[in-house]
């Protein structure tokens, strides 16, 4: 997939099995691993890097099936020493699992979500401090190039965060990473924020605080790491 102006670029790097006992329901679900390559002025930047080696126990709940992430970018003819960035929306070995391989390459994370990773059980260990390993830490939001906002999305973990493109002429897009699971979800989020806004009377779902935010920015896209569908505003 490229957008309009070919400024991003989702890269396929494979799927995995969610266990029906995660998935709350009869059955497994196969879910998509979506990077974003993102060309701008200043250079290329990588929104996630993929399934990363796992452990055997880790192997064997997932079932992951890898598409290595230089192949990926080779299709969109680039490589490895190519990208200037990485973003990291959170540390789980699906998001940051092609890190190694861009040893001294900038890694933007949320403070609070290295931290978590350094503590443990929180991923796969050798995928967050391996030779090489640069990362800048972020405290909050951050305007990382012109026009490019890191916007810090907790939910799925506690330093997850999403980036904000803006594009001339066709208006922000959202890299939510696993902000929502899926578009359906973001979309019954702002649904019920709306709701809550115009006074509808409770009980009412919840949502998260951090959509009021987005909003502020009105993204026109809004892209997901494990959902091929895009959300778009109605209007």
């Amino acid at each position: 997939m490229g957008d309009d102006l070919d400024l991003i670029r989702r890269l396929d790097l494979g799927y995995f099995v969610r266990p029906a006992a995660e998935v709350g329901g009869p059955e497994p679900r196969v879910e998509p691993v979506l990077a974003y390559l993102v060309r701008r002025p200043e250079g290329l930047l990588l929104f996630d890097t993929g399934i990363g080696g796992g452990e055997p126990e880790t192997e064997a709940h997932y079932r992951p099936v890898r598409r290595p992430l230089p192949e990926a970018l080779a299709a969109a003819g680039v490589s490895l020493p190519d990208v200037d960035l990485v973003v990291n929306c959170h540390l789980h070995f699906d998001h940051c699992g092609g890190n190694p391989l861009l040893a001294g390459t900038t890694v933007l994370v949320q403070a609070a979500e290295l931290a978590a990773a350094r503590r443990g059980g929180h991923t796969i260990d050798a995928l967050v401090d391996f030779p090489g390993a640069d990362y800048r830490e972020l405290d909050g939001e951050a305007e990382v190039w012109p026009g490019v906002r890191v916007l810090p999305t907790p939910g799925h973990t506690e330093g997850h965060q999403s980036l904000l493109l803006e594009r001339p002429g066709g208006g922000p897009v959202l890299l939510a990473g696993q902000a929502y699971d899926f578009a359906s979800e973001y979309g019954q989020a702002l649904l019920a924020r709306r709701a809550a806004r115009e006074g509808m009377a409770a009980p009412l779902p919840g949502y998260r605080a951090w959509l009021d935010r987005i909003a502020e920015h009105a993204p026109r896209r809004v892209l997901f790491a494990h959902d091929h569908a895009v959300w778009e505003p109605s209007e």
